[in-house]
C-alpha cells in the first residue's frame, strides 16, 4: 500500500516538493519578521504614559522622607540622607489626620453603598423593561446627566443643601452617589443584558417575586460589576476637591483632599511636610486600587460583551 498522498493535477514530485519548501520558507520569513517587528510608536507613548506618573511619585516619596533642610537643598530627586518621618508626623497633627480620614472614610462609603445599590435597581427597571418607552427616555436622561460636571451646578446645589441642612459630609455624599449615578447606570445595564432573561422567568414559575429574583439571583450576578462601580465610585468620592470644599460649611468636618490646601500657603515652604500629608492622603486610594483592579478589568470586559 503506498502511502503517498495524491499529486495535483499538471504537478510533478519534485515540483511538489519544491512548492512546500518554498511554503515553508515564506512562512518561516514572515513569522520572523511579525515577532521581531515592534510598534515603537505605540511603545514610546506608553512609556511616556508610564514616566508621567511614575516620575511624580518618585519625587513624592522621596521628598516625603527627607529632613527640612534637605527638602529644600533644589534636589527633588535625590535619596533621603538619613530618612526621616518628621515629615509624616508634623503633617499627621496639622491636619489632624485621624479625624480627616475618619470623614472621608464616612463620604467615600456611603458613596460606594449608595451608588451600586441605587444604580442596580435603576439598572434593572430600564434592562427589563427596555420596550417601555418611559423606560428607555429615562436611561437617555440620565445619560445626559453625564454632560453636567458639578461646577456648572455648583451654585444652586450650595444653596439647595443649605436650605435643606445638608451642608455636611452627609449632603457631599449624597451628591456624590447623585453624580456618578449615570455612568454606573450605563455600566449595569450594559452587563445585565449579557444575564439570560430565561435565568429569572425560571425563578418566577417557582413562585418567587420580583424582589426576590432580584436579591437573590440577579444581584449576585452583577458582583463583577458592582466591584468596579465602587472602585469608581471610591475613587471619585475620595479624590473629590471642589464639591466638599463649596458644600460643608463646618472646617472641622472637611476631607483630606481639602485639608491638604493649608500646604500651599502657609506652610508652602515646608516640601517634606507637604509631601508626607499628599502621600498620606492617596495612599488609601492607591491601595484600594492595586488590591481591586483585577476585577475592574473584570467587570469591564464582561460588561462589553453580550
Amino acid at each position: 500500500m503506498s502511502l503517498q498522498a495524491p499529486l495535483r493535477p499538471g504537478t510533478t514530485a519534485t515540483g511538489s516538493i519544491r512548492s512546500v519548501d518554498a511554503d515553508r520558507n515564506t512562512g518561516r520569513r514572515a513569522g520572523g519578521r511579525g515577532r521581531g517587528s515592534a510598534n515603537w510608536p505605540v511603545t514610546i507613548l506608553l512609556v511616556v504614559c508610564a514616566l508621567s506618573v511614575l516620575v511624580p511619585l518618585y519625587v513624592t516619596l522621596t521628598m516625603a522622607f527627607k529632613t527640612t533642610a534637605q527638602s529644600v537643598d533644589g534636589n527633588a530627586f535625590s535619596l533621603p540622607a538619613p530618612f526621616s518621618v518628621d515629615g509624616f508626623v508634623q503633617a499627621w497633627e496639622l491636619t489632624d489626620f485621624p479625624r480627616a480620614f475618619g470623614v472621608s472614610v464616612l463620604v467615600a462609603a456611603i458613596t460606594v453603598v449608595g451608588t451600586i445599590l441605587l444604580a442596580a435597581f435603576t439598572a434593572y427597571a430600564i434592562a427589563r423593561n427596555w420596550d417601555r418607552r418611559l423606560f428607555r427616555w429615562s436611561f437617555f436622561y440620565l445619560l445626559a446627566a453625564m454632560f453636567l460636571p458639578f461646577p456648572v451646578l455648583a451654585l444652586s446645589q450650595v444653596k439647595l443643601t443649605g436650605l435643606a441642612h445638608l451642608d455636611n459630609p452627609i449632603g457631599v455624599a449624597i451628591l456624590h452617589v447623585m453624580f456618578q449615578l449615570s455612568f454606573s447606570v450605563l455600566l449595569f445595564t450594559a452587563f445585565l443584558r449579557s444575564i439570560p432573561a430565561e435565568l429569572e422567568e425560571s425563578a418566577r414559575i417557582d413562585g418567587a417575586s420580583t424582589g426576590q429574583v432580584f436579591w437573590r439571583l440577579v444581584f449576585p450576578l452583577l458582583a463583577p460589576m458592582s466591584a468596579t462601580v465602587g472602585i469608581f465610585a471610591f475613587l471619585a468620592s475620595w479624590n473629590d476637591f471642589v464639591m466638599p470644599s463649596l458644600i460643608t460649611s463646618d472646617p472641622a468636618l472637611q476631607t483630606l483632599p481639602v485639608l491638604q490646601q493649608m500646604f500651599q500657603t502657609q506652610f508652602s515652604n515646608n516640601y517634606n511636610v507637604s509631601f508626607a500629608s499628599y502621600l498620606m492622603a492617596m495612599a488609601p486610594a492607591i491601595i484600594v486600587y492595586l488590591v481591586t483592579q483585577r476585577w475592574v478589568m473584570s467587570g469591564v470586559t464582561q460588561g462589553a460583551i453580550k
